[in-house]
């Protein structure tokens, strides 16, 4: 299936319905963006009839074909009081594909519980230990039953569910560069958030593993266009050619020793990384926001020190790490010649060998090669510091699949 699907399909997936047509801009909130649409015959509630489970000895591995890490609790706004009208469509872009699937639903910044029910994936319904609805406790996640559901490779993927209780904060994951929609009595909004959903894991009798990107802004496609699915992880996916899935674990402003937009990366390793479903392999493409934002690190060895420590958590579940330098960024309005100094030190230590199994040069394989400190012109999306949609297929151009999946020398030096 195309990498770009229209508005259209996607509500015909769900809904059979005709496309919705946009009346009004909705501005405001970071919530939503983009016109709001006609409501839909997709408004009524949708069977719950349980779908048949993946047989117990039904071959393959589960593997998270898309994730996407917990970002924030946010007030969503409420568009109309009577919240059992309110379904949220969450559209996501798979890697791999696979005969089965399973969700991951996550109340991580709640402050009550959350009450989720009439969930489906491609119209299939989902249960959750059996029932057509399940309550998320304050802080927790849970993973749906296996629901037996083709689930293509490299196409988008519709996760309905309805939260006819939820007032606020939800779990989002914000800038998504992915149209999500949200529909009410009122009627379809059109939004570039994720809600509550923070995986899709498919049963697949052909790909070996996943393969984690866990980056900030640059890894999560700031600047890229939207529902292009042009970000570089997306790249490497394609050029996997289905052998191993590919998930997006980016989160824009995300720094590895504060928190900040998201936990800090040394905070959600584990549950972004580590227990993501067949993790093989993480790239880490972090540390720039930890030189550029406020309070800027002065220190190149803390962040060094910090990347290295992942990758020895990384080691102690047996996968491969590979990470990449720091790109430039003068011109940016954060950009001093001290703090350049400091990206520098990262990267001079980095390529030294000790930090990560193997390095991604993306400093200097992006750079102006007139004027090193810079991006290079022909990538820059316009503020010197995030990439264009050229510049994200020349980063995943430049991993080499047989590199993610190479064994992990079995010596630890780190």
């Amino acid at each position: 299936m195309p990498r770009r699907q229209g508005y259209a399909l996607l509500i015909a997936l769900v809904t059979g319905t005709a496309a919705l047509a946009a009346v009004v801009a909705f501005a405001g909130s970071m919530l939503f963006s983009g016109p709001r649409a006609k409501a839909s015959a997709s408004a009524a509630p949708q069977s719950t009839a349980r779908p048949p489970a993946a047989p117990a000895h039904s071959t393959g591995l589960w593997l998270a074909t898309w994730a996407a890490a917990p970002v924030l609790g946010a007030t969503d706004p409420t568009h109309d009081q009577d919240l059992t009208h309110r379904t949220i469509r969450n559209v996501v872009h798979t890697s791999v594909g696979g005969n089965a699937a399973r969700i991951t639903l996550s109340n991580l910044f709640g402050t009550r519980p959350l009450l989720v029910d009439d969930v489906t994936v491609n119209t299939r319904p989902v249960t959750f230990r059996g029932a057509p609805a399940t309550t998320i406790g304050v802080g927790g996640k849970i993973v749906s039953d296996p629901v037996v559901v083709p689930v293509a490779a490299d196409s988008d993927l519709v996760v309905t569910l309805r939260t006819p209780t939820a007032r606020g904060p939800i779990t989002v994951h914000p800038n998504s560069h992915q149209s999500s929609y949200v529909e009410t009595a009122q009627g379809t909004w059109r939004s570039t958030v994720w809600r509550y959903l923070t995986a899709v894991d498919v049963r697949s009798t052909t790909a070996a593993g996943t393969v984690v990107a866990l980056g900030d802004s640059l890894t999560a496609g700031t600047g890229s266009t939207t529902d292009a699915n042009s970000r570089w992880p997306d790249v490497l996916a394609d050029r996997m050619n289905g052998r191993y899935a590919v998930v997006n674990q980016g989160i824009g402003g995300n720094r590895i020793l504060h928190d900040g937009i998201g936990p800090r990366a040394l905070d959600r390793f584990r549950r972004d990384v580590l227990d993501v479903s067949g993790a093989k392999t993480v790239i880490i493409a972090l540390g720039v926001n930890d030189v550029q934002g406020f309070p800027q690190q002065t220190d190149p060895q803390r962040i060094t020190d910090a990347l290295r420590t992942m990758t020895q958590q990384a080691h102690a579940h047996g996968m491969r790490v590979v990470g990449a330098t720091l790109m430039p960024y003068d011109g940016y309005r954060s950009w001093t010649p001290a703090q350049d100094a400091v990206r520098n030190r990262v990267n001079e230590t980095i390529r030294a060998g000790g930090v990560f199994d193997q390095v991604l040069d993306f400093d200097r394989e992006m750079r102006d090669p007139v004027h090193p400190y810079r991006l290079n012109p022909a990538y820059d999306c316009g503020d010197h510091l995030h990439l264009n949609d050229a510049g994200y297929q020349r980063l995943g151009s430049l991993v080499n699949p047989a590199d993610l999946v190479r064994v992990r020398p079995s010596s630890d030096a780190l």
